[in-house]
Protein backbone atom coordinates (compact mmCIF):
# COMPACT_ATOMS: atom_id res chain seq x y z
CA UNK A 1 0.00 0.00 0.00
CA UNK A 2 2.75 2.25 0.81
CA UNK A 3 3.92 2.30 -2.34
CA UNK A 4 1.12 4.08 -3.89
CA UNK A 5 2.17 7.08 -1.94
CA UNK A 6 5.86 7.04 -2.98
CA UNK A 7 7.14 9.63 -5.56
CA UNK A 8 6.97 8.40 -9.28
CA UNK A 9 4.36 6.07 -8.30
CA UNK A 10 1.97 6.81 -11.51
CA UNK A 11 2.39 5.52 -14.37
CA UNK A 12 2.20 8.61 -16.33
CA UNK A 13 4.66 11.06 -16.66
CA UNK A 14 4.47 14.84 -18.11
CA UNK A 15 6.74 15.99 -20.36
CA UNK A 16 8.65 18.27 -18.35
CA UNK A 17 11.84 17.37 -16.33
CA UNK A 18 11.80 16.19 -13.25
CA UNK A 19 13.50 17.54 -10.06
CA UNK A 20 14.64 20.76 -11.94
CA UNK A 21 14.13 23.04 -9.17
CA UNK A 22 14.14 20.75 -5.98
CA UNK A 23 15.35 17.15 -4.99
CA UNK A 24 11.05 17.70 -2.83
CA UNK A 25 8.97 18.97 -6.36
CA UNK A 26 9.05 16.34 -9.49
CA UNK A 27 7.61 19.06 -11.74
CA UNK A 28 8.06 22.53 -11.06
CA UNK A 29 6.13 24.38 -13.91
CA UNK A 30 2.95 21.54 -13.62
CA UNK A 31 2.60 22.36 -9.78
CA UNK A 32 3.16 25.96 -8.80
CA UNK A 33 0.35 26.52 -12.20
CA UNK A 34 -2.45 25.07 -10.08
CA UNK A 35 -2.05 28.35 -8.05
CA UNK A 36 -4.92 29.67 -11.17
CA UNK A 37 -7.41 27.64 -9.07
CA UNK A 38 -6.79 28.69 -5.97
CA UNK A 39 -6.97 32.36 -7.21
CA UNK A 40 -9.72 32.54 -9.38
CA UNK A 41 -12.37 29.87 -7.04
CA UNK A 42 -12.50 32.44 -4.38
CA UNK A 43 -13.00 35.35 -7.01
CA UNK A 44 -15.46 33.70 -8.70
CA UNK A 45 -17.78 32.47 -4.89
CA UNK A 46 -17.68 36.49 -4.34
CA UNK A 47 -18.60 37.58 -7.95
CA UNK A 48 -21.80 34.48 -8.04
CA UNK A 49 -23.22 35.28 -4.72
CA UNK A 50 -26.43 36.94 -5.46
CA UNK A 51 -27.35 34.20 -7.88
CA UNK A 52 -26.13 31.57 -5.55
CA UNK A 53 -27.97 33.01 -2.67
CA UNK A 54 -31.28 33.38 -4.83
CA UNK A 55 -31.27 29.89 -6.54
CA UNK A 56 -28.93 27.23 -4.84
CA UNK A 57 -26.02 27.58 -2.37
CA UNK A 58 -24.66 24.54 -3.80
CA UNK A 59 -22.92 26.98 -6.61
CA UNK A 60 -20.25 27.72 -3.74
CA UNK A 61 -19.68 23.89 -3.72
CA UNK A 62 -18.59 23.68 -7.06
CA UNK A 63 -15.86 26.17 -6.58
CA UNK A 64 -14.78 24.88 -3.42
CA UNK A 65 -13.95 21.53 -5.34
CA UNK A 66 -12.49 23.59 -8.10
CA UNK A 67 -9.67 24.87 -5.23
CA UNK A 68 -9.45 21.05 -4.56
CA UNK A 69 -8.72 20.27 -7.83
CA UNK A 70 -5.97 22.60 -7.36
CA UNK A 71 -4.83 21.16 -4.13
CA UNK A 72 -4.53 17.53 -5.36
CA UNK A 73 -3.15 18.40 -8.69
CA UNK A 74 -0.36 20.77 -7.23
CA UNK A 75 0.08 17.26 -4.66
CA UNK A 76 -0.02 14.83 -7.99
CA UNK A 77 2.71 17.01 -10.19
CA UNK A 78 5.07 17.59 -7.30
CA UNK A 79 5.06 13.94 -6.42
CA UNK A 80 4.23 11.91 -9.45
CA UNK A 81 2.84 9.17 -6.90
CA UNK A 82 -0.35 7.24 -7.86
CA UNK A 83 -2.50 8.73 -5.19
CA UNK A 84 -2.27 12.24 -6.17
CA UNK A 85 -2.79 10.91 -9.81
CA UNK A 86 -6.17 9.56 -8.37
CA UNK A 87 -7.07 12.08 -5.68
CA UNK A 88 -6.44 14.56 -8.94
CA UNK A 89 -8.57 12.51 -11.53
CA UNK A 90 -11.20 11.72 -8.58
CA UNK A 91 -11.75 15.40 -7.54
CA UNK A 92 -12.23 16.38 -11.46
CA UNK A 93 -14.77 13.70 -11.75
CA UNK A 94 -16.60 15.09 -8.85
CA UNK A 95 -16.59 18.88 -10.00
CA UNK A 96 -17.94 17.64 -13.35
CA UNK A 97 -20.93 15.46 -11.20
CA UNK A 98 -21.73 18.47 -9.00
CA UNK A 99 -21.93 20.59 -12.01
CA UNK A 100 -24.52 18.07 -13.78
CA UNK A 101 -26.82 17.75 -10.52
CA UNK A 102 -26.32 21.29 -10.02
CA UNK A 103 -26.88 22.94 -13.75
CA UNK A 104 -27.55 20.05 -16.20
CA UNK A 105 -30.71 21.46 -18.16
CA UNK A 106 -33.87 20.54 -16.57
CA UNK A 107 -36.13 20.67 -19.97
CA UNK A 108 -33.17 18.07 -21.49
CA UNK A 109 -34.27 15.45 -19.05
CA UNK A 110 -36.72 14.06 -21.50
CA UNK A 111 -36.83 10.21 -19.98
CA UNK A 112 -36.01 11.78 -16.06
CA UNK A 113 -38.92 14.02 -14.36
CA UNK A 114 -37.19 14.76 -11.65
CA UNK A 115 -33.86 16.96 -11.02
CA UNK A 116 -33.70 14.85 -7.93
CA UNK A 117 -33.90 11.37 -9.34
CA UNK A 118 -31.55 12.66 -11.93
CA UNK A 119 -29.13 13.87 -9.41
CA UNK A 120 -29.04 10.49 -7.81
CA UNK A 121 -28.13 9.03 -11.21
CA UNK A 122 -25.68 10.97 -11.63
CA UNK A 123 -24.19 10.68 -8.16
CA UNK A 124 -24.19 6.75 -8.35
CA UNK A 125 -22.58 6.89 -11.64
CA UNK A 126 -19.86 8.61 -10.23
CA UNK A 127 -19.71 6.75 -7.12
CA UNK A 128 -19.01 3.67 -9.60
CA UNK A 129 -16.73 5.97 -11.49
CA UNK A 130 -14.52 6.58 -8.61
CA UNK A 131 -14.45 2.96 -7.98
CA UNK A 132 -13.72 1.37 -11.26
CA UNK A 133 -11.17 4.26 -11.46
CA UNK A 134 -8.87 2.37 -9.04
CA UNK A 135 -8.76 -0.57 -11.80
CA UNK A 136 -7.60 1.89 -14.56
CA UNK A 137 -5.99 4.69 -13.61
CA UNK A 138 -4.00 5.45 -16.73
CA UNK A 139 -7.39 5.88 -19.07
CA UNK A 140 -9.40 8.19 -16.11
CA UNK A 141 -7.94 11.40 -17.74
CA UNK A 142 -9.14 10.16 -21.26
CA UNK A 143 -12.06 9.34 -20.08
CA UNK A 144 -12.82 12.59 -17.94
CA UNK A 145 -11.92 15.13 -21.03
CA UNK A 146 -14.31 13.26 -23.31
CA UNK A 147 -17.03 14.35 -21.03
CA UNK A 148 -16.70 17.94 -22.23
CA UNK A 149 -17.50 16.60 -25.68
CA UNK A 150 -21.02 16.13 -24.26
CA UNK A 151 -21.13 19.19 -22.45
CA UNK A 152 -20.06 21.23 -26.02
CA UNK A 153 -23.51 19.15 -27.14
CA UNK A 154 -25.73 20.36 -24.79
CA UNK A 155 -24.69 24.51 -25.52
CA UNK A 156 -25.43 23.69 -28.69
CA UNK A 157 -28.90 22.86 -27.93
CA UNK A 158 -29.17 26.05 -25.72
CA UNK A 159 -27.75 28.09 -28.10
CA UNK A 160 -30.62 27.31 -30.73
CA UNK A 161 -32.71 29.31 -29.14
CA UNK A 162 -30.92 32.07 -27.61
CA UNK A 163 -30.56 35.26 -29.79
CA UNK A 164 -28.45 37.30 -26.72
CA UNK A 165 -24.83 38.40 -28.49
CA UNK A 166 -23.15 37.91 -25.21
CA UNK A 167 -24.03 34.78 -24.40
CA UNK A 168 -23.49 33.27 -27.93
CA UNK A 169 -20.44 34.61 -27.35
CA UNK A 170 -19.57 33.77 -24.12
CA UNK A 171 -20.42 30.16 -25.36
CA UNK A 172 -17.53 30.45 -28.29
CA UNK A 173 -15.47 31.82 -25.85
CA UNK A 174 -15.78 28.50 -24.05
CA UNK A 175 -15.65 26.18 -26.52
CA UNK A 176 -12.45 28.19 -27.75
CA UNK A 177 -10.39 27.85 -23.98
CA UNK A 178 -11.55 24.43 -24.02
CA UNK A 179 -10.04 23.38 -27.54
CA UNK A 180 -6.65 25.15 -26.60
CA UNK A 181 -6.78 23.96 -23.31
CA UNK A 182 -6.84 20.24 -24.86
CA UNK A 183 -4.53 20.74 -27.44
CA UNK A 184 -1.93 21.83 -25.04
CA UNK A 185 -3.43 18.17 -22.65
CA UNK A 186 -2.95 16.14 -25.99
CA UNK A 187 -0.03 17.90 -27.85
CA UNK A 188 2.22 17.53 -24.10
CA UNK A 189 1.00 13.59 -23.65
CA UNK A 190 1.71 12.56 -26.89
CA UNK A 191 4.30 14.47 -28.61
CA UNK A 192 7.14 14.85 -26.05
CA UNK A 193 9.09 13.57 -27.58
CA UNK A 194 9.10 16.20 -30.27
CA UNK A 195 8.55 19.36 -27.43
CA UNK A 196 11.89 17.77 -25.80
CA UNK A 197 13.69 18.25 -29.12
CA UNK A 198 13.20 21.96 -28.89
CA UNK A 199 13.58 21.90 -25.11
CA UNK A 200 9.97 23.10 -24.33
CA UNK A 201 8.70 20.84 -21.55
CA UNK A 202 5.54 23.37 -20.22
CA UNK A 203 2.62 22.75 -22.34
CA UNK A 204 0.54 20.67 -19.38
CA UNK A 205 1.27 24.25 -16.87
CA UNK A 206 -0.99 26.33 -19.74
CA UNK A 207 -3.35 23.73 -19.63
CA UNK A 208 -3.89 24.30 -16.43
CA UNK A 209 -4.36 28.00 -17.09
CA UNK A 210 -6.28 27.01 -19.78
CA UNK A 211 -8.92 24.88 -18.73
CA UNK A 212 -9.50 26.97 -15.55
CA UNK A 213 -10.54 29.94 -17.59
CA UNK A 214 -13.02 27.34 -19.85
CA UNK A 215 -14.30 26.13 -16.40
CA UNK A 216 -14.92 29.78 -14.88
CA UNK A 217 -16.65 30.38 -18.45
CA UNK A 218 -18.63 27.32 -18.53
CA UNK A 219 -20.16 27.51 -14.96
CA UNK A 220 -21.23 31.45 -15.74
CA UNK A 221 -22.96 29.82 -19.02
CA UNK A 222 -24.54 27.16 -17.64
CA UNK A 223 -25.54 29.94 -14.35
CA UNK A 224 -26.82 32.26 -17.22
CA UNK A 225 -28.80 29.56 -18.61
CA UNK A 226 -30.53 27.83 -15.06
CA UNK A 227 -31.38 31.53 -13.94
CA UNK A 228 -32.88 31.93 -17.33
CA UNK A 229 -35.14 29.36 -17.07
CA UNK A 230 -35.65 28.83 -13.60
CA UNK A 231 -35.63 32.77 -12.25
CA UNK A 232 -36.30 35.05 -15.13
CA UNK A 233 -38.03 37.49 -13.31
CA UNK A 234 -33.90 38.05 -11.96
CA UNK A 235 -33.53 39.27 -15.45
CA UNK A 236 -29.88 37.43 -15.36
CA UNK A 237 -26.91 39.39 -17.29
CA UNK A 238 -23.40 38.26 -17.72
CA UNK A 239 -20.70 40.77 -17.23
CA UNK A 240 -17.14 40.78 -16.51
CA UNK A 241 -15.02 41.81 -14.19
CA UNK A 242 -12.63 43.46 -12.99
CA UNK A 243 -14.00 45.55 -16.57
CA UNK A 244 -15.89 44.68 -19.68
CA UNK A 245 -13.30 42.39 -21.29
CA UNK A 246 -14.64 39.36 -23.13
CA UNK A 247 -11.67 37.71 -23.87
CA UNK A 248 -9.43 38.37 -20.34
CA UNK A 249 -11.87 39.15 -17.64
CA UNK A 250 -13.92 36.96 -15.49
CA UNK A 251 -17.29 36.45 -16.39
CA UNK A 252 -20.09 36.09 -13.50
CA UNK A 253 -23.61 36.42 -13.62
CA UNK A 254 -25.54 39.56 -12.69
CA UNK A 255 -29.09 39.55 -11.18
CA UNK A 256 -31.55 41.39 -10.17
CA UNK A 257 -31.86 41.71 -6.62
CA UNK A 258 -32.86 43.32 -3.29
CA UNK A 259 -29.72 42.21 -1.80
CA UNK A 260 -27.70 44.97 -0.77
CA UNK A 261 -24.65 43.20 -1.61
CA UNK A 262 -25.26 43.39 -5.00
CA UNK A 263 -24.48 47.36 -4.67
CA UNK A 264 -20.60 45.92 -4.34
CA UNK A 265 -20.56 44.88 -8.77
Amino acid sequence: MASVFAYQSSQVDWCEDNFQFSEKVAEFYNTVSNVSFFISAPIMMYLLHPYAQKRNRAVYLIWVMVMLVGCFSAYYHMTLSLFGQLLDELSILWVLAIAYMLWFPKRHLKLIKSRKSFSLIVFLVALLSTVLSFYRPTVNAYALNTVALHVIYVITLELRSCTDQRIIHLAFATVAWWLVAISCWLSDRLLCAFWRQIHFYYLHSFWHVLINMAVIRGATLFAYFDAFYEIPETKPEVKYWPKNWRFLGLPYLAIKTKDPFQKIF
